[in-house]
């Protein structure tokens, strides 16, 4: 009965962590052409920010960037490439990890 009630937990286990990504909402990458100030900026550097409003991350690029975003448990919410510009992402509550480049950060959207 044990080892039943073992085996169901693990499956559950499972099933969780492949649906997880999907619990994000991640619609993709939109371009953002309204004025987007007022946002919290987390990080920058010479070529990127990275700035969070509620329900989104939002970056803007000076020119085309590789950008990926993580659960905090490491699971890939997006690996995509951003063209220059403002663009945004929709995600659920929580806590993200967010690379561009060498810049790395977390998010608390």
């Amino acid at each position: 009965m044990l080892r039943r009630l073992r085996a169901l937990i693990g499956v559950l286990v499972l099933i969780v962590l492949t649906l997880s990504p999907s619990l994000c909402d991640a619609k993709g990458w939109e371009a953002v052409r309204a004025d987007v100030s007022g946002l919290n900026s987390v990080a920058r550097d010479s070529d990127v920010e990275i700035r969070v409003s509620p329900g989104h991350v939002v970056v803007t690029a000076a020119q085309p960037v590789q950008i990926k975003v993580f659960t905090i448990l490491g699971q890939v919410v997006s690996n995509e490439t951003l063209q220059t510009g403002t663009s945004r992402l929709p995600l659920s509550h929580g806590v993200y990890i967010v690379k561009v480049g060498d810049l790395t950060c977390k998010i608390a959207v």
